[in-house]
């Protein structure tokens, strides 16, 4: 098969994969296109994005308009005499002037088994509403949010310990296994589409920062569930008490327990960060002390010593 003329449009780590594999598949990627440089670190200076620093790596021209809806970039995009757009998290909603401007058209990855969780976080919302699958899809674009058909799926487990982190990268991984294959198929004129089922979509919105304190008066199972699909970013926290006053701590790994001891919403139960819920409770695995780095429970607890019976809040 000869290589497809593509244009990759993508910003953050997630896509990197998917781009490496494009590429390494000998497709001629003529330009990518991703969100302009950011401030980032400590001092919050302009950084550019995964996706375009990787493209720079291997020669690939790189382009990041602050809007694709701008006449001017439609019109640059037109111009590359396409075969076909591939978008992973990009980050911009796209015209039809873009979306059909591809002689083959237009395809994404997006990170959940379509029509569920359809939008920004559904890595996060597959995690925190407790599902136990997910998966990637690449699939057609339409007008319609994450609405058009699907072409090839990747399905994964969502195990008891997995955070929005380790299913993220999982993910990135079945994804970029998925575009060769899907390339190939589209090219050839043999890709199967199929419409979304029309029942049973959700919405995965993005994640606001209330949702981010941790209630310790919901049941273990949904506390549990937050933290995971918070971690590492942007972190489901608490406050615990010291000499000073509250100190705000993120809890980014978790274990949901069964055990017969029980106590206050936000009571430690043991020396190992067994907090009580109002029903059940969580097991802490993994904390970030504010101004601190990420450690686990044992050595956040040799710096912080948390004693049974402090109450979090």
């Amino acid at each position: 098969m000869s290589a497809l003329r593509i244009a990759f449009m993508g910003t953050p780590h997630f896509a990197v994969v998917s781009l490496k594999a494009i590429v390494e598949a000998g497709h001629q990627v003529v330009c990518v296109y991703t969100q302009p440089p950011s401030p980032r670190g400590r001092g919050q200076s302009l950084q550019p994005s995964p996706v375009q620093v990787y493209a720079e790596s291997v020669g690939i021209p790189v382009r990041s308009p602050y809007s694709m809806k701008a006449p001017d970039a439609v019109e640059a995009f037109q111009a590359l005499d396409l075969d076909l757009a591939v978008v992973v998290a990009y980050g911009q909603i796209l015209l039809p002037a873009v979306l059909d401007t591809p002689r083959l058209g237009a395809f994404n990855l997006h990170g959940s088994l379509l029509p569920r969780w359809r939008g920004a976080a559904p890595i996060q919302r597959a995690i925190m509403a407790g599902d136990s699958e997910t998966g990637v899809q690449v699939m057609r674009m339409s007008a319609g949010l994450d609405e058009g058909p699907v072409l090839f799926t990747a399905r994964t487990p969502i195990g008891p310990e997995d955070t929005a982190g380790l299913l993220h990268d999982r993910l990135a991984e079945l994804g970029a296994g998925l575009w060769p294959l899907a390339l190939d198929a589209i090219a050839q004129g043999r890709a199967t589409e199929t419409p979304q089922a029309q029942d049973g979509a959700t919405y995965a919105r993005k994640i606001s920062p209330a949702e981010a304190r941790i209630d310790w008066s919901r049941p273990a199972e949904q506390i549990d569930r937050q933290i995971r699909g918070l971690s590492p970013f942007p972190g489901a926290w608490f406050e615990t008490p010291t000499a000073k006053g509250p100190v705000r701590v993120k809890a980014l790994g978790s274990r949901w327990e069964a055990t017969a001891a029980s106590g206050a919403p936000g009571q430690v139960l043991d020396d190992a960060l067994l907090v009580a819920c109002q029903t059940g409770a969580v097991r802490l695995t993994r904390l970030q002390r504010e101004g601190r780095s990420a450690a686990s429970a044992q050595d956040f607890l040799r710096g912080a010593p948390v004693k049974p019976g402090v109450r979090l809040s």
